[in-house]
């Protein structure tokens, strides 16, 4: 009996995970795969040959990579701090870190137009030199890392808190400098984590909208993304279009994280 109330309760459990699951990933992907073919494969195929999806692509691409490239080397030197040194204001810092989560990227953009745009109080700065952030690419540079700074940061400091610092001590007797303990020694045991915080970092900079529409105007052929494509394309109702950047953007975003949880799960196996 008590056998069977396991078994009842189980399964009570998972047909709610997947109800859940079902109702929040999987039905609107099967929404966007029908809506992407509802004009067949020609018209998809037409869709990502155009050159203005292709720049979209391309802007995501670049920005997305010097994203991640900034974030893997500072994003570490951040989490190593946070968890190696004890500083005034370490807990102002370490909750600053996680803003990103609870402020909305509309905002985030907001707040740079204050800063960077034509009235912005760092205007008159930026006309001296001849910059433009604003509208530009610069802006949604920096509207893309703050949303994506916390995840290097918090998949790294579990990492370097349960470290066995024995090897590193031992290195360190041996004579070897700081840097190369930490290629030889501490990188090669927190390089899962850093692999996975890259792959996270890559996939949200790749899917950010919010901040970067405001900051970056959606400029076609200068600033619009794959994300704004999607939503100028969405405003046109040219819907197959919509669909079919949408689905091949969450595509190789899934794919990514998913590679990254599979290469994690062998290296612990």
């Amino acid at each position: 009996m008590n056998n069977r109330k396991l078994d009842g309760v189980r399964l009570v459990l998972l047909t709610l995970v997947w109800l859940y699951v079902g109702v929040l990933i999987l039905a609107p992907i099967a929404g966007l795969v029908s809506g992407m073919f509802r004009d067949g494969v020609g018209a998809v195929l037409e869709v990502l040959s155009r050159p203005e999806v292709q720049s979209a692509f391309g802007l995501s691409l670049k920005i997305g990579l010097f994203v991640t490239a900034v974030h893997t080397v500072l994003g570490t030197l951040v989490a190593w701090v946070l968890v190696r040194h004890r500083f005034p204001g370490q807990g102002w810092l370490n909750a600053l870190i996680d803003a990103p989560f609870a402020v909305s990227p509309v905002v985030v953009g907001y707040m740079l137009l204050l800063m960077f745009g034509r009235n912005g109080f760092l205007a008159p700065i930026l006309e001296i030199f001849g910059w433009r952030v604003a509208f530009a690419v610069p802006g949604m540079v920096l509207a893309t890392m703050f949303v994506t700074l916390p995840f290097m940061i918090r998949e790294l400091i579990p990492v370097i808190q349960n470290l066995d610092r024995t090897q590193e001590q031992a290195a360190s007797t041996l004579g070897a400098t700081g840097w190369q303990t930490f290629w030889r020694v501490t990188f090669p045991a927190i390089r899962w984590g850093i692999i996975y915080g890259i792959t996270l970092t890559f996939a949200r900079a790749l899917g950010e909208f919010g901040a970067i529409l405001v900051v970056g105007g959606g400029v076609q052929g200068r600033t619009e993304t794959a994300t704004l494509f999607i939503y100028r394309s969405l405003d046109e109702r040219q819907y197959v279009a919509a669909y079919s950047v949408a689905v091949v953007l969450g595509l190789f975003s899934m794919l990514l994280v998913m590679g990254a949880d599979l290469l994690k799960r062998k290296q612990r196996s």
